[in-house]
């Protein structure tokens, strides 16, 4: 008997976080036998939880913040409550804290929000009202902007301006309070951006208008959870996952790719399409390749930007943190704390941009086991604080005396140094609180998760030539490639990055009608 060949699959997805799970669980649903391969031994990529403070002190390595899905109709299509995505949604669900022991936060209802705008501005709290009815004016439009493949977007000269507007610029003419300038400044640090760069305006507002719409959840348990959900709907769709597959080539033929090539030398055949939910660099130079794509697209992804890097403390706690702005931040799951100042947040992107530690920078201040016990031993506190952000390239001594340039000589001492900041200025017990931690420069994240390339959570720096129906870059835009049946389904793709599920799902749209399926 001759060897036995195998069945080719309808739909084969490269990566399995969350992206990837969702395109794949679409496909699945549209009838295509599918398989999901993932390099390494656990699926989950970027949206994974492990103990990494200590035994029972349970972290979300990554991604924490469960907020874009939400505008999506990802969650109720995959039915993900029922595969046991269980969220959780303080209120008080956003904080910004000052070392002055002043706080803002944004509640479940707009009122509550502006009376906390209301403290330091009466006129900052309607305006905020104002904005927040413009948003929900424009929201129908917004989310449906998100929800399908990128167009290039048009409008009035006002409305180009105000999406290519500062954050600086926009919170200088649109505010009058520093302390309310400050926190939606740093708003725009979740895309990357320092208050003087472009995007930056717009991408506040539509951020923080939708913390205040949908709140900002957690993911009860840890954000693997969320993976693990959306493995459990592929499965009941007849949809596969292998684990422990690194993809290392495809079989391309005349008219487009025939099949994976592993790691181990194993060909998969696949008679439909591949989706591929790793960083567009990767994917362009090393599994599309440049001999088949063409040299202005592989140089492209050679100079495709990343963005700044993110250094993180995991810390095990011996009890609950109190903070000097007391007790409703001690609610929230997500905190910034930063000085109450525009050019401070400005002046650390000077000090990154310069390969220097930044002194006093931004801190996000994940308060998990606060909103979620589950995450900690009874009685115990667990925080991660993230650092917005450090240079992945040191180019010379920090602040303290820190001396080095190497990331491994440098990240104990410079926790040491954020903690102590984190303790002087916002907890005033959290460096006596701390019993273990955990700290990952750029390096360890890059290391730990190829696709986190330079110690970066986005697939790909959020700018104007990198966004929309731009991203990643042309020739791997609207998630198409040059080869005909296979497709980019990851945050290097509109809408971008963060737990959203949106460009699995537009993915999975668009291969449904380029191949007739519904």
């Amino acid at each position: 008997m001759g060897e036995q060949v195998a069945k080719p699959y309808g739909a084969i997805v490269i990566g399995a976080g969350h992206n990837g799970l969702a395109c794949a669980c679409y496909l699945a649903k549209a009838g295509l036998r599918v398989l999901v391969v993932e390099q390494y031994d656990r699926i989950g990529g970027m949206s994974v939880t492990e103990e990494l403070a200590g035994p029972g002190f349970r972290s979300d390595v990554h991604a924490s913040g469960y907020l874009v899905a939400k505008l999506t109709a990802a969650q109720a299509e995959l039915n993900l409550a029922a595969h046991g995505l269980d969220l959780i949604t303080p209120d008080p669900n956003w904080a910004q804290v000052f070392p002055d022991g002043g706080s803002l936060v944004i509640g479940r209802d707009v009122e509550t929000t502006a009376a906390s705008f209301a403290q330091f501005s009466r006129r900052d709290a309607e305006t905020w009202r104002e904005l927040y009815d413009e948003y929900l004016r424009q929201k129908p439009a917004i989310v449906a902007g998100m929800n399908k493949p990128p167009v290039a977007e048009g409008g009035s000269d006002a409305d180009l301006r105000f999406r290519m507007q500062t954050a600086r610029s926009w919170v200088d003419e649109t505010f009058e309070s520093r302390e309310i300038r400050a926190f939606l400044a740093s708003a725009a640090l979740h895309a990357g951006l320092a208050p003087d760069d472009a995007l930056g305006a717009r991408f506040s507002w539509l951020f923080l208008c939708a913390v205040q719409d949908v709140g900002v959840s957690i993911v009860r348990g840890g954000m693997h959870n969320l993976c693990d959900a959306l493995a459990r709907a592929l499965e009941r769709e007849g949809g596969e996952i292998r684990t422990g597959a690194r993809v290392v080539d495809l079989v391309v033929q005349e008219g487009g790719a025939t099949g994976v090539v592993l790691e181990n030398g194993e060909r998969i055949p696949v008679e439909g399409v591949i989706a591929a939910n790793v960083d567009p660099r990767h994917l362009a130079l090393d599994i599309l390749r440049e001999e088949r794509i063409g040299e202005s697209v592989a140089e492209r992804a050679r100079r495709y930007e990343w963005g700044p890097s993110f250094f993180g403390i995991y810390a095990a706690l011996d009890g609950p943190v109190a903070y000097k702005a007391g007790q409703p931040p001690g609610r929230v799951g997500y905190v910034h704390a930063c000085h109450a100042s525009v050019d401070a947040i400005a002046h650390s992107f000077v000090e990154i941009r310069q390969g220097k530690l930044p002194s006093e920078p931004m801190i996000g201040i994940i308060n998990e086991s606060a909103v979620d016990p589950s995450r900690a031993p009874h009685g115990k506190g667990l925080v991660k604080l993230i650092v917005h952000f450090v240079p992945y390239a040191l180019a010379g001594d920090g602040p303290g005396g820190i001396r080095g340039s190497q990331w491994g000589d440098v990240k104990e001492a410079y926790a040491d140094h954020v903690i102590d900041w984190v303790t002087r200025a916002f907890i005033p017990d959290l460096r006596s609180r701390v019993v273990s931690r955990c700290v990952r420069s750029p390096i360890d994240y890059e290391r730990r998760t190829s696709s986190a390339v330079h110690g970066t959570h986005q697939h790909g720096a959020f700018l104007p030539y990198q966004e929309g129906a731009y991203r990643p870059f042309p020739g791997l835009s609207g998630y198409r490639t040059p080869i005909p049946n296979v497709y980019l389904c990851g945050a290097g793709a509109h809408p971008g990055s963060g737990i959203s599920l949106a460009p699995g799902r537009n993915a999975a749209k668009l291969i449904a009608s380029q191949i007739g399926i519904r």
